[in-house]
């Protein structure tokens, strides 16, 4: 049976982020994954989570020079130091909050020789530092319209690349949104990949909003991802319409269509 993790730098963004893991435990989410939830002492997220009755499933690097456009700094060659700074950070402060998944971000490096070479080799660097503490590491295909020149971009190559890497803590973060913009035929993007996808992730399409309207039918998808047998959360990374409470009725929903 599906489970889902609320999104918390989507989700209850008007609350401090102790506040909003207990919200979503309240709205019935069965984990939270954060953004950069940095600003928060590791402490007080672990003890959040611990009265919340909630794991955290995931966390990103941080994205780096915000006013210089910076999305991340993996595949950037020149920056390694930064990257794997990054990484280490990233990697500790899921250590200590118990979080099971660090989402290494790669940058806006598309076109830039060496990107790939820099990126498998930071991977490499993210998958060792983790695996000292039993934590993955994803890497996440980005759409190019909200994310343009993004290093990663397809799901077909973000296989190839952990295929390539050969580290078994390094998956696929495949999120249903960006995939569908890129390339579409989520079903079977989703079998072909299944044994490399270590998180799923749902919006709207095209809007990000709440995964109850668009063009992708959700229930059914979510239905089809049970089928094959996937054991790991669904994470919800929308940005609500209004209030995230006034639109959660797609939670229930989905759970019903389930049963």
């Amino acid at each position: 049976m599906a489970q889902f993790s609320a999104n918390l730098g989507f989700l209850w963004t008007e609350l401090p982020l102790t506040a909003a893991i207990a919200a979503a435990a309240e709205a019935g989410f069965d984990a939270v994954e954060c953004h950069w939830p940095f600003h928060v002492d590791a402490v007080e997220i672990k003890a959040a989570l611990a009265e919340a009755g909630l794991i955290m499933v995931g966390l990103n690097t941080v994205r780096g020079n915000l006013a210089a456009g910076d999305m991340g700094l993996s595949a950037l060659p020149g920056r390694e130091a930064e990257a794997r700074a990054a990484i280490d950070e990233a990697v500790d402060y899921a250590a200590l909050t118990g979080t099971r998944n660090v989402h290494v971000m790669a940058g806006i490096s598309k076109r830039v020789d060496g990107a790939r070479e820099v990126f498998l080799a930071n991977l490499a660097h993210a998958a060792g530092r983790a695996r000292l503490y039993g934590i993955g590491i994803l890497i996440e295909p980005l759409n190019y319209r909200d994310a343009p020149g993004y290093f990663l971009s397809s799901s077909d190559e973000a296989a190839q690349l952990i295929g390539e890497l050969g580290e078994p803590n390094v998956r696929m973060m495949f999120d249903c949104y960006h995939v569908q913009i890129m390339e579409g035929d989520l079903i079977r993007r989703i079998e072909r990949h299944l044994p490399v996808i270590g998180h799923i992730q749902i919006a709207a399409v095209p809007s990000r909003r709440e995964p109850d309207e668009g063009e992708i039918a959700y229930e059914r998808l979510i239905a089809e991802i049970d089928r094959l047998g996937y054991a790991g959360f669904i994470g919800a990374e929308y940005r609500p319409r209004g209030t995230t409470w006034e639109g959660l009725s797609w939670l229930k929903a989905f759970r019903r269509s389930l049963t």
